[in-house]
């Protein structure tokens, strides 16, 4: 029976590996403090965060999360521990809420690895608070007991570290905000939010791996997430698949009847199909979403497009998009984890045939090296074939979704947009690009982003990881870059209705007069772009007045109260070859207006090299982080906020010689033209 704390309360635990679940419903970073009997932290060695996620016996999540699931071995922490405090604190310097006032209560829950919950916590009644300490796992007598704490701090995260004695606290408070921030800055946008009958993952939720038989699930750097049922050896989650794989390397091939029950789906793990057709998710929206083909007997049910939540066809195959991504990151994880079980075994079996010199030489030290070995090959076949059998299934709904995606979620190549007209409201999303893995090079899941827009993007012009190894010169990447920059604009003010987005450029050196002619000769722009340093203060001094009035209006409750002449429709500034041409207060008003306007509707793209601008020193450090960075060649460089994945992103361009981009922005002005009679 599960045990609900109330603040001072304790409970004993039973288990010494334990799972910390975390739900706040908004992103809040999770932390972790170990301290002596007196509740002293002898030093940030002592404090698990995202810059430095693994202690002995502790892990916690490398990103800011709605929901976290920390993993604790109580067995593993030493011997002068004998506390284990639960921090969480809101992000700093993201756009984020400021206090836990604003918020729904956050809850705690104290979990076996099996998911039986063993203690949970409430944390209500806070107030101005913005970094709390949740509950404590404390040593007395010999024996663990969990504590609920929460104590609030208005000070945030360095007044609480501060008050648990650790001198260094404002210092780890500034390095902790640092590595949130830089998660945010490299994460893929997250997924709309998921009720109980909306659940899209596909994975079974319970684990066949014993006890004995996982690698030590604190030894990982991957983030974790609240959807999956086990943190695998690299802290990454081991959906059933895998796990019957790993089970399997001592108990040989999983039994399918042992693990599906009579009238559900068969589990991914056990051999049987995935089931496509979402059952439990016909009464979630007011009209059902496609009801797949019959299979065949023996066969899985074929994939549909739109089979997913939503209140239309776009919001439904939204939805299913980030499902596939989702799918395509559990399934992954569960094969790297299933290799890294793999590998860390045989490792073992070896250790112990060298140690012992009656088995270094002769024959059965070779039979003991190559039975090692062939386990390790066996279980890393399995583990293969599981991903295959998964990515098969992806790569036959890809197939299905990717020509009914609606103009703002298509490729440029689709023709989708042959018959683009333009629409009469924004779209729920758009897409940016293409997301993959190295495991699944050929399957490519949308990068879609929700609008409207909530931090700008940065088209980053300068030398690039390609994971190819491929070499551009600097005017090379830089040409890309403008043709990215181009291709997202012409896309969002394709998916926009006529009055209701409006693009001004700065282009200081007029370098991309020849990139930019497409938006300038179709008539698509307020004005020419502007060039030379009075060019830019002139559209930087209007934008950042826009912001101020709009603000001013918002606060005094007086929104409808704007100029007749006031332009209310969404403003996108798309600044090239950044910082020429900007002087210090040029840039101060950028950044401004990268902070500030997302929120009142003007939004920023820039396209610039870093060490551009590196005479600025760390003044550009916060602009350069609050903007999503994207490549015009494809970088591994974006991380998912569930496993930590690191994605591989190619950018949304056009196919060589289409006339599909001037035929969409001719229609564009030409709504605006008759919008304006």
């Amino acid at each position: 029976m599960t045990a609900e704390l109330v603040r001072g309360q304790n409970h004993p635990l039973s288990e010494a590996r334990l799972e910390i679940r975390v739900s706040a419903g908004t992103p809040v970073v999770a932390a972790a403090t170990l301290s002596d009997e007196s509740g002293t932290i002898h030093g940030v060695e002592w404090v698990a965060h995202p810059g430095a996620p693994t202690l002995p016996g502790v892990e916690v999540s490398r990103q800011a999360a709605a929901d976290h699931r920390l993993a604790v071995d109580l067995d593993a922490v030493a011997e002068t521990v004998h506390r284990v405090s639960v921090l969480l604190a809101l992000p700093t310097g993201v756009g984020g809420p400021v206090d836990f006032g604003s918020l729904a209560a956050p809850v705690v829950a104290v979990t076996g690895l099996d998911g039986t919950e063993v203690a949970g916590f409430t944390l209500t009644g806070l107030g101005p608070e913005s970094a709390v300490v949740a509950l404590e796992l404390y040593r007395r007598q010999g024996a663990w007991k969990v504590r609920a704490i929460g104590q609030g701090y208005a000070g945030g995260l360095a007044d609480l570290l501060t008050d648990q004695g650790l001198a260094q606290a404002h210092r780890l408070a500034s390095a902790i905000n640092e590595a949130v921030a830089q998660g945010v800055a490299r994460s893929v946008p997250a997924p709309p939010s998921r009720t109980a009958d909306g659940d899209r993952s596909r994975q079974t939720t319970a684990s066949a791996l014993g006890p004995d038989q996982a690698a030590s699930p604190y030894g990982g750097q991957g983030a974790q997430t609240a959807s999956d049922p086990y943190q695998g050896s690299q802290g990454n989650p081991v959906p059933q698949g895998a796990a019957d794989a790993v089970a399997s390397y001592s108990t040989g091939p999983a039994d399918p009847s042992a693990t599906t029950q009579p009238g559900t789906p068969a589990a991914s793990g056990t051999g049987g199909p995935v089931d496509y057709s979402h059952p439990r998710r016909r009464n979630t929206a007011p009209a059902p979403p496609p009801a797949a083909p019959p299979a065949e007997p023996g066969r899985p049910a074929q994939p549909v497009a739109g089979d997913a939540t939503g209140w239309s066809m776009d919001e439904r195959l939204y939805n299913q998009v980030w499902g596939m991504f989702e799918d395509l990151a559990r399934s992954t994880a569960a094969y790297r984890s299933a290799v890294d079980f793999a590998d860390t075994r045989m490792d073992r079996e070896l250790d112990e045939v060298l140690s012992d010199p009656r088995s270094r030489i002769g024959g059965q030290g070779d039979a003991a090296r190559e039975s090692a070995r062939a386990k390790h090959a066996q279980l890393v076949d399995q583990a293969r074939q599981v991903l295959d059998r998964d990515l098969a299934h992806l790569a036959a709904e890809a197939d299905v979704v990717e020509p009914a995606l609606p103009p703002a979620y298509a490729r440029w190549d689709n023709p989708a947009w042959h018959a683009y007209r333009v629409p009469m409201e924004m779209p729920m999303a758009l897409r940016l690009g293409d997301l993959h893995l190295p495991e699944s090079d050929r399957l490519r899941i949308p990068m879609l982003i929700r609008l409207p827009l909530e931090r700008g993007l940065w088209i980053d012009s300068g030398r690039t990881g390609s994971p190819d190894g491929s070499f551009l010169d600097s005017h090379e990447l830089r040409r890309l870059a403008l043709d990215s920059a181009v291709a997202h604009t012409a896309r969002l003010l394709a998916v926009h209705p006529a009055d209701e987005f409006t693009v001004h450029v700065l282009d200081p050196a007029g370098s991309g007069a020849q990139a930019f002619a497409p938006l300038v000769h179709s008539g698509v722009l307020a004005a020419p772009p502007a060039m030379g340093a009075a060019g830019v203060a002139d559209i930087l001094t209007r934008l950042t007045e826009h912001v101020d009035l709009v603000q001013m209006a918002v606060r005094g409750g007086a929104a409808d109260s704007l100029p007749p002449d006031f332009d209310t429709a969404h403003q996108l500034l798309v600044v090239n070859d950044f910082p020429h041409g900007f002087d210090d207060r040029a840039v101060t008003r950028l950044r401004y207006l990268a902070d500030e306007g997302p929120a009142v509707g003007v939004h920023l793209m820039l396209v610039a090299d870093r060490e551009d601008a590196a005479g600025y020193g760390p003044l550009l450090d916060p602009l350069w982080r609050g903007l999503m960075r994207l490549t015009p060649v494809p970088e591994d460089h974006l991380a998912d906020p569930w496993v930590g994945h690191a994605w591989t992103y190619e950018p949304s361009l056009l196919p060589p010689g289409s006339q599909v981009l001037q035929q969409v922005l001719a229609q564009v002005a030409e709504a605006r033209r008759l919008w304006r009679k």
